[in-house]
């Protein structure tokens, strides 16, 4: 049958789908780096951090001895040039203003300084020549200004003149700029060619991994009997010696499981056929027996009634139809231990208060408690019937072994499982003997069909306690 989807108000914003936002929200995961390319990027990144610090040293000791060679040119200058200006300045004839221009001129470039002559109106007379070394050339102006000294310029009067001293750091700022990219250059080959022969060297040591992986994948598969070879580096021995180990062991868990699954499907078809031939025993028991008691139980009346007069023989057949009543008690009692009768729609709180009333009808000489919170949802026909046997068996073994004068039996269903516990205040466990050690026995193996727990103790206050933990199946419905 379709069904048409409501539409929507015009301009109504319809609201994202979980799919839709959770495709938008989605980024695409980054692709992890292999462990080769870690190790070779970190070795070369240490290496680069170990070059930059180096250069970063070689840099400021550089500037420093920069800073000091322009700083004792300049001084030398100064002095030199002092002399000329002084001489100047008291209108020596040798130094007059034409004689001290020529002498400037013959004096050339001075070494990392830049010699200016200008008038009184500040007009440029002359300028030394710049140097011919690395002509044309300039180191980028960046790293001019952050490699020369902070050094000003000096002004010396000559009369009507004025001689201007610059500091010029130029070449040799040039140089060092020269000498560090042609160093940049080596350590950016060292570099390369150190993260190849990193990859180089990982690749080989890293080799032996693939064969680590090739045997996890194949433990992952469920193949535990693969072993690796524990020789190599001792880091690769030791994790091919733990991988031996482990492997070993989940081999002998897998075989442990398979005889332990053997084993319970085993106990699982014999506790089976045992209850088919409990079945089969009780309806023996009330098709033959019961019937030929209950013959012998009608014969006994007919006697009675047609022995009128005869004292004797009417002892005789109430005597017979009192031992047959009671070899029908018996019989009763024998078919709710071997096949207990109980209607599908029963909750096995139900149950056991019948199989418990009945038990204490029997043996009213032992005080019995019960607290039964199975919870009103029937259970499974198999767990019901575990703990149906459980409480059966160790209240015979109360009666037959325990010579206690208290009892109880308490079932509580609480978080997916089902607890029976039952207790008395008897002489406790004993060295188990006949039939006692095999009921036991029985009662391990069907809660071990289940897969619970059967815990037997003797409390400090004396008695024994048999516990049981058996888990509910996925469909049972369980308390809040």
């Amino acid at each position: 049958m379709n069904t048409a989807s409501p539409t929507a108000a015009p301009g109504a914003r319809t609201a994202p789908t979980p799919d839709a936002t959770t495709r938008a929200l989605r980024w695409p995961r980054p692709r992890r780096l292999s462990l080769r390319l870690r190790i070779s990027l970190i070795l070369t990144a240490f290496a680069a951090l170990l070059i930059l610090a180096g250069g970063a040293l070689w840099i400021a000791e550089a500037r420093n001895a920069i800073a000091e060679e322009v700083t004792s040119a300049h001084r030398v200058a100064v002095q030199w040039l002092t002399v000329s200006a002084r001489a100047a300045s008291d209108n020596d004839p040798a130094w007059s203003e034409p004689r001290l221009v020529a002498y400037l001129q013959a004096a050339g470039r001075l070494r990392a300084n830049q010699v200016e002559l200008r008038d009184a109106r500040g007009a440029l007379l002359y300028r030394s020549p710049g140097s011919p070394y690395k002509a044309g050339r300039d180191a980028p102006p960046l790293f001019v200004a952050w490699m020369s000294p902070d050094l000003p310029a000096r002004s010396l009067p000559a009369g009507h003149l004025d001689i201007v001293i610059q500091p010029d750091a130029s070449r040799a700022v040039l140089d060092l700029w020269d000498d560090l990219t042609a160093a940049a250059g080596r350590a950016l080959l060292a570099l390369i060619a150190l993260f190849a022969g990193c990859w180089l060297a990982v690749d080989r040591a890293l080799r032996p991994l693939g064969q680590v992986m090739a045997a996890l994948g194949h433990a992952g598969d469920g193949r535990f009997d693969t072993r690796l070879p524990e020789d190599g580096p001792r880091e690769l021995a030791r994790l091919a010696e733990a991988f031996n180990r482990m492997t070993l062991r989940l081999d002998q868990a897998v075989a442990d499981n398979a005889r332990l699954h053997h084993e319970q499907a085993l106990g699982h078809v014999l506790h089976q056929r045992l209850e088919a031939e409990r079945t089969v025993i009780a309806r023996e028991l009330h098709d033959e027996l019961g019937q030929s008691i209950t013959a012998v139980a009608a014969l006994a009346g007919a006697i009675l009634q047609r022995s009128d007069g005869q004292p004797t023989v009417q002892q005789s057949a109430r005597t017979i139809r009192d031992v047959a009543a009671h070899m029908q008690d018996d019989v009763r009692a024998l078919l709710t231990r071997l096949r207990p009768q109980r209607p599908a729609e029963e909750t096995l709180d139900d149950a056991l208060r019948s199989v418990l009333g009945a038990w204490q009808q029997r043996h009213p000489d032992i005080r019995l408690v019960t607290e039964l919170f199975a919870g009103p949802a029937p259970l499974g026909d198999e767990l019901t019937l575990v703990a149906l046997r459980i409480v059966q068996e160790s209240c015979t073994n109360i009666v037959r072994h325990a010579q206690a004068s208290q009892a109880y039996v308490r079932v509580l269903r609480q978080a997916g499982r089902l607890v029976v516990e039952v207790g008395d205040n008897g002489r406790g466990l004993q060295p188990a003997s006949g039939q006692s050690g095999y009921g036991l026995t029985g009662m391990r193996e069907r809660v071990a069909a289940v897969r619970g727990e059967l815990h037997i103790s003797s409390p400090p206050g004396g008695g024994t306690r048999i516990r049981a933990v058996l888990p509910l199946p996925d469909s049972a419905p369980h308390d809040a």
